[in-house]
């Protein structure tokens, strides 16, 4: 009888996990490049200075990076040094693209075709119904995110110069700041950050574009490019998705406009073509990718509740955004619409929409906004902080956001866990629920009576 060596055993547990339930693994997957990316920052070679950060600290940075987030409780630019910095870039980038993704990039890239096993994760990372579509999602991922990257870079690279920076630091922040656009990432290696950049067109627009693009979701570029010629054959999915998205950016836009263009300690005091591009960009990065030309802790409170209520809807599904996506909020109010009007259906662009994308659509939101009340709780409870900047840092962890009102580097190690654990939660949470619920339909043989409880 032949033993299994400890390598093939180790393969067959994963292939069995892996069929059984993908979601499981990816999350395992995650954990474990989270932790990869820990021990490399968690090393004098890290830092500026030469001195071990401490575990907390390379901890927090790397589940940031890793669940493309932005949060930190140091400055990125100069407290990690160039290694550190390109730990994080490589982070942020395995991040973005979605580790079982990348699972499946590998094993294409080795075998020259995608086994089952990596077909089965990454349909649960990227919400693919249809297995054989995965090989085309991932050249889509690939070529995408590449494409973009390095588009953004090129127009990024040539306002550096124009600032004087030298050459080779100006092609590593372009580089750098390419990929945490395109991720949603929100980290910054600029000196003074984007503050200084507010009224900067050449800077900003790039990244505001970048950003949308990023949010939007891999299935949607796939299909987009697929119908490129026949636009009318788009799937409702991205029809969907770019009209909430398109919708939430002009209300975010205008709103936040409206509050801050008076306020003196953020725009007020601009001229106007910078109040209107500072406007656009913190209308846009409630999306998910967290960069602020503007004081956030300086904002309105109206300003707040509005940033926090477009982090907590975030993006696309399967995109390098966070949030409970804006597909969830477009079914329910689809589904209000349909309920006010009488409607036994739920419609939308000429498709019915199933009742069970709806109850799940229900299920992630409310367990989205228990999981952020509860990590509210716990906040409240471990500092004096108010209500409102610990509401606006446990959604902007939980959607992986990363705007902050500048509360995060001074909270007790017990709340930056917690901070830690939500960024987790938020990249890995939401798609292992709507999994395991999607998993979980079965057919009864016997169906109860129906009775309607008084609602409202």
């Amino acid at each position: 009888m032949e033993i299994p060596t400890p390598l093939a055993a180790g393969r067959d547990l994963v292939d069995r996990i892996a069929r059984h339930s993908p979601a499981r693994l990816a999350v395992t997957v995650f954990a474990g490049v989270v932790l990869t990316v820990t021990f490399l920052l968690w090393t004098p070679a890290a830092t500026a200075t030469g001195e071990r950060p401490s575990l907390i600290t390379a901890l927090f940075t790397a589940t940031s990076a890793v669940c493309v987030t932005g949060l930190t409780v140091v400055d990125t630019a100069t407290y990690w040094s160039a290694y550190g910095q390109v730990v994080l870039a490589v982070a942020i980038k395995v991040g973005g693209l979605g580790v079982m993704t990348l699972a499946s990039i590998l094993g294409l890239a080795v075998s020259r075709r995608i086994g089952l096993t990596q077909r089965l994760l990454t349909a649960s990372e990227t919400k693919t119904n249809r297995l054989g579509e995965v090989g085309s999602l991932i050249r889509a991922v690939i070529a995408a995110s590449v494409a973009i990257e390095v588009l953004l870079a090129l127009v990024l690279f040539p306002r550096f110069l124009t600032l004087g920076v030298p050459v080779g630091r100006a092609a590593w922040e372009a580089t750098f700041l390419a990929i945490s656009t395109f991720n949603n990432a929100g980290f910054v290696i600029l000196p003074e950050g984007m503050a200084p950049y507010v009224g900067d067109w050449w800077m900003c627009l790039p990244m505001i574009v970048g950003t949308f693009i990023g949010a939007i979701g891999f299935p949607v570029i796939l299909n987009l490019w697929q119908n490129r010629y026949s636009l009318h054959r788009i799937a409702l999915h991205t029809k969907l998705t770019l009209a909430m998205s398109s919708a939430l950016v002009v209300i975010g836009v205008l709103l936040i406009g409206s509050f801050e263009w008076f306020n003196p300690q953020t725009l007020g005091s601009e001229p106007v073509p910078t109040r209107i591009l500072g406007s656009l960009f913190a209308g846009v990065m409630p999306r998910s990718s967290g960069f602020s030309t503007i004081g956030v802790g300086e904002m309105r409170e109206a300003t707040w509740f509005l940033t926090d209520a477009l982090m907590f809807v975030g993006g696309g599904s399967a995109s390098t955004a966070g949030g409970i996506k804006v597909t969830t909020l477009a079914v329910m109010l689809l589904a209000i619409i349909a309920e006010a009007r009488g409607d036994r259906d739920i419609d939308a662009f000429g498709r019915r929409i199933d009742r069970s994308t709806l109850r799940l659509a229900v299920a992630v939101s409310f367990i989205g906004a228990t999981v952020v009340g509860v990590a509210t709780l716990f906040l409240l409870w471990m500092t004096d902080l108010t209500l409102d900047v610990i509401l606006f840092e446990v959604i902007s962890a939980f959607a992986t956001c990363g705007l902050s009102t500048g509360i995060t580097p001074a909270l007790p190690d017990g709340g930056k866990i917690v901070l830690a654990a939500l960024m987790f939660f938020g990249r890995t949470g939401t798609m292992t629920l709507a999994a395991a619920i999607a998993l979980r339909s079965r057919r009864r043989v016997i169906r109860l009576p129906e009775e309607r409880p008084i609602i409202g």
